[in-house]
Parts: C-alpha cells; sequence; structure tokens
C-alpha cells in the first residue's frame, strides 16, 4: 500500500506525524504565556 513494505515503517510515519502535531499545539497553546511570574522565570 503507497510503496510501504512494512507496517513499522507505517508507525515510523504514524509517530513522526503525530508528533509534529502535537508541537504544533503546545506552540500554539503556550504562545503568549507569560512564566516571569510566580515560578521563578529567571526575569530581574
Amino acid at each position: 500500500m503507497l510503496g510501504l513494505p512494512d507496517a513499522s515503517v507505517w508507525l515510523a510515519y504514524l509517530l513522526s506525524i503525530g508528533g509534529a502535531i502535537l508541537c504544533i499545539v503546545y506552540g500554539a497553546v503556550y504562545w503568549n504565556r507569560d512564566d516571569n511570574g510566580e515560578n521563578g522565570g529567571g526575569g530581574k
């Protein structure tokens, strides 16, 4: 199917795409979050 020889190749592709989607969602959620307040942050 689609020239992919083995199920492990499919799994690798799916995990790569899933990881990329998770990174995009994480970046969208935490894009403008102000973290230099209560949690230390290192802002001097």
